[in-house]
């Protein structure tokens, strides 16, 4: 501001009072216009993409730029929802499908590796009948982009009920094998049915009852995952899971703070007797959910491009209903995020293409017999996670 006022010409002693005024004013203006800059490109913290499209009636064409601006990615996975009819016909320099309005857009093996403030473009070619607006819920890896320079809606923080509201139940009936919101834990360290456990090696994971996120009550476990395969932590449940069925039901809300990434990680682990004690595990690779068959390391979806563009992300940053069905007379599963049944983890005993034909390798039915909750990364990938609301049923759960 000094700098600015020397250069400022010598007026008359009468005229020097105005003019420095004027000055001053017009340098507050220049610095807000700063601020307010500073604070547009401050608000692009995750993500941005760049949609530009030609259309024309009953078609478009969609050019896209996405700008990382996290940490570097080694594979990207771009989800958006048409609030219009479009419907995606052909892409390039992606693998794009489109389930309903819900579209996903993976790499190619050699534009995968993004850098903090490394871009990538690919396009599209669709049809439309009666609406194509521009989407406005970009995500990258599950995390919330701009779009053409407008920030995405930020997510209120978390609230706990105050201590005079009566914590609801978990949600589940008396028939139920599990069934918990964690409002008996009377400690930081997890007890009672529950008990902190590291199945193969222990590093510097931790668990603990957390009262200070919740999403119902007051308490939820909350996980400190490291990255590493010695860096095991979970919290498992005592009871027997071995006569639930003939299909095993579970759910539960899962909140977390980083997206899934590259490498393979594992949040739910249950073990299993048909496979010698070695687990059935749900996690994530390549940025979105998978289950994984500890004995063999089978995947549901396989990990291609297209086998990985039809599961989908854990959201970061709010409550997320996960359910589970394992079929324990035949090798079926079926898994839904909230509402929706994510076809990528469904196995119904038929190969389909992408999905199971790994998965269906092994055809001795699923015996799970105790549940895990924590983490446990086989490369990369350190996440803080919360579990609350947890059920296991021989009947469905909903959410």
């Amino acid at each position: 501001m000094r700098a600015l006022l020397r250069r400022l010409p010598r007026r008359p002693r009468h005229q020097r009072r105005s003019w420095t005024v004027a000055a001053l004013l017009a340098a507050v203006a220049l610095l807000a216009s700063g601020l307010t800059a500073l604070t547009a490109s401050g608000a692009e913290s995750g993500c941005r993409v760049d949609y530009t499209v030609n259309q024309w009636t009953g078609g478009y064409t969609a050019q896209l730029k996405i700008t990382n601006l996290g940490p570097a990615l080694t594979g990207w996975r771009l989800t958006w929802t048409h609030a219009g009819d479009q419907q995606v016909t052909s892409a390039w320099n992606a693998t794009v499908t489109q389930t309903g309005s819900s579209v996903v857009a993976v790499n190619t093996n050699w534009n995968g590796a993004l850098a903090t403030g490394g871009t990538a473009d690919f396009g599209l070619q669709g049809t439309w009948r009666t609406s194509a607006p521009t989407p406005s819920d970009f995500a990258l890896n599950g995390v919330p982009c701009a779009v053409n320079g407008t920030p995405p809606p930020t997510t209120p923080p978390p609230t706990t009920p105050p201590p005079t509201t009566p914590p609801p139940a978990a949600d589940c009936d008396g028939s139920a094998v599990i069934c918990t919101d964690f409002e008996d834990q009377t400690g930081s360290a997890p007890s009672g049915d529950w008990r902190f456990t590291a199945p193969d090696c222990q590093g510097t994971g931790t668990a603990a009852v957390d009262t200070a996120v919740a999403h119902s009550g007051s308490r939820s476990v909350r996980v400190d995952g490291k990255a590493g395969y010695c860096n095991h932590a979970f919290v498992s449940s005592t009871a027997d899971l071995s006569a639930v069925g003939p299909v095993m039901y579970v759910r539960m809300w899962v909140r977390h703070t980083t997206a899934l990434p590259s490498a393979h990680v594992t949040f739910v682990s249950l073990p299993d007797s048909s496979q010698g004690g070695r687990s059935l595990r749900v996690g994530g690779q390549n940025g979105a959910l998978q289950w994984n068959r500890e004995s063999d390391d089978a995947t549901l979806p396989a990990q291609s491009p297209a086998g990985v563009a039809l599961s989908r992300p854990l959201p970061t940053g709010s409550w997320q209903c996960l359910r589970f069905a394992i079929d324990t007379t035949a090798p079926g599963l079926d898994t839904w995020l909230g509402t929706e049944q994510v076809p990528g983890l469904h196995a119904d005993g038929v190969p389909t293409q992408d999905i199971d034909q790994q998965w269906l390798a092994r055809t001795t039915p699923p015996r799970p017999t105790a549940l895990r909750l924590g983490w446990e990364s086989y490369g990369s990938g350190d996440d803080t996670l919360w579990f609350d609301d947890v059920a296991v049923d021989s009947s469905p759960i909903g959410c």
